[in-house]
């Protein structure tokens, strides 16, 4: 979201698709003090074509779209073997709050970059949780937030203290076997799916408040500064746009959890972020405006 509930962000995916090639290093290395650089993104090559051509029509609303339709959540112009696709080691879901814009949401990038794991609500609906918010966890923060540090031992902690059921008890049982073996992931298997909410700071009371969602523990992201091109006007640099917070939280979700080397296995999560940022910076500059 844009504000202070992607106050940072995440980690690695356990298996990672990328289609196209990376970028150049030398280009890496000469940008390096600049914003966003330094990632390892699929090339950037087919947006610069597209951009050539043009606006075109979303095949399935109509509407006049660049790279994508914020819409559909589908792809314009572009050829999907050339786009970045990645597998996430959880579900993402985010939570859009009806006021928010979709044009100037950047959601949709989660849902494009990794389509099977990303999932989209506008609110009042949000996810299914069937009753059952053991394996969720909701990043947004608060007091009684966590950070994705302190995940681990309270998971831990948390089925110590309660009578699991039986359908617990077997996953317990399958845990404890994972766990033993080579190269396991010991709490991949204890959160599964992690909600955001995709608004302004000031449209989120709303949303947080919704007595569907009072039984998720908090996560709080890292202090980050936000590299969004529609900072909310009044806030502080930290406010995350939402597929900073998602990035941010795998990132970090990746090393304290999965307690992998980040290797910059969701770094493509910011595929059209970095290159919006870069084009919209550039027009800055040609306009006299930074």
């Amino acid at each position: 979201m844009s504000d202070n509930s992607a106050k940072e962000l995440p980690n690695r995916l356990e298996t990672c698709q990328t289609r196209g090639q990376y970028s150049d290093h030398r280009d890496i290395r000469k940008n390096a003090a600049q914003p966003l650089q330094g990632l390892a993104l699929a090339s950037h090559d087919v947006l610069d074509k597209a951009q050539e051509t043009g606006r075109l029509k979303c095949s399935t609303c109509g509407g006049s779209r660049m790279f994508y339709c914020y819409t559909c959540c589908s792809l314009v112009g572009l050829n999907p073997e050339q786009i970045p696709v990645l597998k996430l080691p959880l579900k993402i879901d985010i939570i859009k709050h009806p006021n928010e814009t979709d044009g100037k949401s950047t959601a949709v990038h989660a849902k494009l970059i990794a389509p099977d794991d990303v999932s989209i609500y506008t609110y009042p609906c949000i996810p299914d949780l069937d009753g059952n918010t053991e394996n969720v966890v909701l990043v947004f923060p608060g007091p009684d937030a966590m950070t994705v540090e302190a995940l681990p031992t309270y998971f831990s902690n948390t089925k110590g203290k309660r009578t699991l059921s039986p359908a617990e008890e077997r996953k317990s049982k399958r845990f404890k076997v994972d766990e033993s073996r080579e190269n396991s992931q010991p709490y991949s298997s204890l959160i599964q799916r992690v909600i955001f909410i995709d608004s302004t700071w000031n449209q989120t009371t709303r949303i947080i408040m919704d007595e569907r969602l009072q039984a998720l523990p908090q996560v709080e992201l890292k202090s980050r500064k936000t590299c969004f091109w529609r900072h909310q006007k009044g806030s502080p640099d930290t406010y995350l746009a939402t597929i900073e917070a998602i990035y941010y939280f795998l990132k970090d979700f990746h090393t304290c959890c999965l307690l992998r080397e980040y290797k910059g296995e969701y770094d493509n999560l910011l595929f059209f972020f970095s290159f919006l940022h870069k084009l919209i910076n550039r027009a800055k500059q040609a306009a006299g405006k930074s």
